[in-house]
């Protein structure tokens, strides 16, 4: 946990948590570092083998004022999340916090040669995925009007990525949907983030170093290969920052997406005025006069 953080030793006492893609990496980090800020959770994922170790190790960081549970759901399956959504608010009537972190890279290579199927799938489970998580508990976020919903963007959503298309183009989506949910719920005490994490060594990290330079393109690889020989940038970062976003500490930041690598998230509580002002940590588009250049203007 970062030192900013960490001036709160348990930012999240109290409050509870429903946690995709919770089972290995990115999210079982997330939900470890909810349980040490105080937090009670539910983590679901696909794979319930992984789930229920991931349940007991983390279940075994927990005082006995908190509960972690587990649930298997396919995100992009209507009734599996609106079966996860009844069991969450069964098990926490007060729910505060939706991570929606649950995420594949899809297929990589040519768009024109890749399986249809399996791209229409990764923009099912990145995007469409976190659209329905948050309907199903929009309603009840909103009747008790708080509510912290925290999105998993990543390096797709700000820079191109060619030959891994359908994880770019989700990602993409996932921040503009997070800054125009934002905007829908302001009124409503509910808060709508976006977190990009860094590159993380992981399961997804492998995934791409496999598929080799022929398949994801050479300088893609050779950075990415970089990357993972480095060790990557730390799972506790990321974490750390959805830590951040589900607190009252980050009470009123809604409608940005938030670098946990670069950005000063740890004070960005004392730049309020400042966001509510502008458009810093939003998805905009560059235009000549941006970059210095006369003739695009009128």
């Amino acid at each position: 946990m970062t030192e900013g953080v960490a001036i709160m030793a348990r930012p999240l006492e109290g409050r509870t948590a429903l946690i995709t893609g919770a089972n290995q990496g990115l999210g079982l980090a997330i939900a470890r570092a909810y349980v040490e800020a105080g937090a009670s959770v539910l983590m679901c994922a696909r794979d319930a083998r992984l789930l229920d170790h991931a349940r007991e190790e983390i279940a075994a960081l927990a005082s006995p004022e908190q509960v972690v549970l587990a649930r298997r759901a396919d995100v992009s399956r209507q009734d599996d999340v609106e079966g996860l959504a009844r069991v969450a608010l069964s098990a926490f009537p007060h729910l505060q916090i939706l991570v929606n972190n649950a995420g594949v890279y899809g297929p990589m290579g040519l768009v024109e040669n890749v399986d249809w199927d399996s791209w229409v799938q990764a923009i099912e489970i990145n995007l469409f995925g976190s659209i329905l998580m948050c309907r199903a508990l929009l309603p009840h976020f909103k009747s008790q009007r708080y509510g912290k919903i925290v999105q998993l963007s990543g390096g797709g959503a700000t820079n191109p990525l060619p030959r891994i298309s359908a994880y770019a183009a989700s990602k993409a989506a996932v921040v503009r949907f997070a800054e125009s949910l934002a905007l829908e719920v302001k009124d409503d005490g509910i808060d709508v983030n976006a977190v990009a994490p860094g590159a993380l060594n992981t399961r997804m990290m492998d995934q791409l170093i496999a598929a080799g330079p022929e398949t994801v393109g050479q300088a893609f690889f050779e950075g990415m290969k970089r990357i993972a020989d480095e060790g990557g940038t730390p799972l506790e970062k990321g974490a750390a920052l959805t830590v951040f976003l589900a607190s009252a500490a980050s009470d009123g930041i809604t409608g940005r997406v938030l670098s946990a690598v670069w950005d000063p998230w740890e004070t960005l509580d004392q730049h309020r005025d400042d966001l509510n002002r502008t458009d810093v940590y939003t998805l905009r588009r560059i235009v000549p006069e941006d970059r210095g250049l006369s003739w695009g203007k009128k």
